[in-house]
């Protein structure tokens, strides 16, 4: 490989995408002696060199994955940008003792880095979370067969070819034939067709940070009383309360009658008189 092949940039701009892929075209592709030698270094020695090497001679996969893509209405430049950084991620992890191709081993990384960036740029609210998500997501996008909703017999179809239910498939639907809301409001006013903006009805179910915070400091509290109350009991209260109320799996009063030889209706006397001096240690140290 030449000087002049190792320099050209991995960076993709606007303006010049088509001299990139041109150029990515004409560098040479490595023989499987070659890749396994530079695997090696970068490997046992993190030849950065040779990781530069590897990275460059396969643009080109990364470029011809990334046209797999257009139909988002993304930028292709982007596409490819990010396909390169899983390209950088597989060589870095790259095995040549696994004797497989890094073209066939890159195929994941490149994919996975352009999913993302995919699902963080489709809408502004995510619209696939989990992995079943999004592999429903991806599927379902090459799978429609025309606009708008799904009759019944696709959403049968599609949800028997992908594993999930019709359910799943029309919530994905719907997420992908939706368009993005204001969150905040609109340019106009007194609209009676302008959609009720997000933030009216939105609210967020989960404690405000404040709240929780004075919520785990209660809690830390509440515990370090509880612990220097126990310290107070002597050895056979504290085991009966900590048995009957504070291990997962609590002991009944016959449980513990048996294992200290005394009656059941004892035991119950004995944890009411430790549970009073309980309530008295904590309200005091509190």
């Amino acid at each position: 490989m030449t000087d002049k092949s190792l320099a050209l940039p991995m960076a993709v701009t606007t303006g010049s995408l088509d001299s990139y892929i041109s150029a990515v075209n004409s560098i040479p592709m490595l023989t499987a002696e070659e890749e396994v030698e530079l695997a090696k270094k970068v490997k046992d020695e993190g030849d950065l060199d040779a990781a530069q090497r590897m990275i460059m001679s396969h643009l080109r996969f990364v470029v011809h994955i990334a046209r797999g893509y257009r139909g988002y209405g993304l930028p292709q430049g982007d596409l490819i940008q990010e396909g390169n950084i899983g390209l950088m991620k597989a060589v870095k992890r790259f095995d040549p003792a696994k004797k497989v191709r890094l073209v066939s081993f890159a195929v994941h990384w490149i994919k996975a880095e352009i999913h993302e960036y995919i699902l963080r740029n489709w809408r502004i609210v995510k619209i696939a979370t989990t992995k079943a998500q999004r592999k429903l997501f991806f599927n379902l996008r090459r799978k429609k067969k025309r606009l708008g909703w799904f009759s019944d017999e696709e959403v049968n179809t599609v949800a028997k070819e992908l594993g999930v239910t019709t359910k799943d498939v029309l919530q994905m639907e719907a997420r992908l034939t939706y368009q993005d809301n204001a969150f905040d409001g609109y340019d106009e006013e007194d609209n009676e067709n302008t959609p009720v903006i997000p933030a009216n009805y939105l609210e967020s179910a989960e404690p405000s940070p404040e709240q929780s915070l004075i919520t785990s400091d209660s809690k830390s509290r509440e515990s370090e009383l509880l612990h220097t109350a126990l310290a107070t009991l002597d050895d056979r209260s504290r085991d009966i309360v900590s048995q009957r109320w504070l291990s997962d799996d609590k002991l009944t009063l016959q449980d513990l009658a048996g294992k200290y030889d005394i009656s059941a209706e004892r035991v119950r006397q004995l944890e009411n008189n430790a549970m009073k001096k309980l309530k008295s240690a904590m309200t005091m140290a509190a």
